[in-house]
């Protein structure tokens, strides 16, 4: 396996050859259609990885030039104006501390940030509670080109909103196929929806939340609300399973990553986008002008 090293100081990442995964992501890591029982998804998989986990910083970076040139070709491809024109949608969802950030900045730090557009959705705004709950989604969806990523999105509606009971359940319940015609109507406009589940383990979270309180420089990623939810935990296991089953379309299927192991989390997520973007296959818009006319003119100044 031939290696190099990227980075600066103590961040030296060594970079292997790429490996590509025993098989596809988008077949290994898709959700089956049918009744979702979490407890039978093993949160600390390596679904498809091969190598180590000393590999695994390596073999994420080495995807970076595969997902520079693919999210390149798809930033160009936006700019022809043409109707349908392709983009991505990453949707990020997962308990508490399944690690969002990390794969935000992991896997969709290899790609030119130019090309992103990321959302964070938090508690409705005033403003935001005046219009239907999809409205907020609507207004920040990725442009023509653009990989979106949200980070927590429309599904809120089906997950806090139920476990906290905020509206009846004759409202949440409908709201299933509601998001279902939704990610439709978006797939056929030419959006690409990448939908991820990070699944960690109640014994992650509380680790994960424990270093929080350990370390100094991790007290503000720390919310004592975070206690509480995580009491909720078997309601929230419900909500998210109900919300796989129901939701987990041929437009826009479930992924489900096992996040326990960040580094297969990261890997496995960039890899999975590598995928998707491969699929869409964007290419290099034409020139709309004579370019060995503009060879002749630019030689001439």
């Amino acid at each position: 396996m031939a290696k190099s090293k990227q980075g600066k100081g103590k961040h030296l990442v060594e970079v292997v050859d790429p490996i590509e995964p025993t098989t596809p992501l988008t077949k290994a890591l898709r959700l089956p259609t049918g009744p979702v029982d979490l407890a039978a998804l093993d949160p600390r998989a390596t679904t498809g990885f091969q190598g180590k986990k000393k590999d695994a910083p390596g073999l994420t970076e080495a995807l970076g030039p595969r997902l520079s040139d693919l999210q390149e070709r798809l930033f160009a491809e936006g700019r022809s104006g043409e109707d349908n024109a392709k983009r991505v949608l990453v949707v990020l969802q997962g308990m508490d501390t399944s690690g969002k950030g990390g794969v935000i900045r992991h896997a969709f730090g290899l790609v030119d940030p130019q090309g992103v557009q990321l959302k964070a959705f938090k508690a409705p705004t005033a403003e935001e509670r005046k219009h239907p709950y999809l409205w907020r989604i609507e207004q920040a969806l990725p442009a023509p080109g653009m990989i979106g990523i949200f980070d927590r999105s429309h599904y809120e509606d089906v997950l806090i909103v139920r476990v906290h009971e905020l509206v009846e359940r004759a409202v949440w319940s409908r709201r299933y196929s509601q998001i279902n015609r939704f990610e439709e109507k978006l797939a056929s406009a030419g959006v690409t929806v990448l939908k991820c589940f990070l699944h960690i383990s109640r014994d992650e979270q509380k680790e994960r939340l424990m270093e929080r309180l350990d370390k100094p420089d991790k007290h503000w990623k720390y919310n004592p609300g975070d206690v509480d939810e995580r009491l909720r935990w078997p309601d929230y296991a419900e909500a998210y399973a109900a919300a796989l089953e129901k939701c987990n379309t041929d437009a826009a299927p479930w992924y489900v990553i096992p996040s326990d192991r960040k580094w297969y989390r990261n890997w496995a997520v960039a890899q999975l986008l590598a995928e998707h973007l491969e699929a869409i296959d964007p290419q290099w818009p034409k020139a709309d002008f004579d370019v060995e006319q503009e060879k002749v003119r630019l030689a001439a100044t």
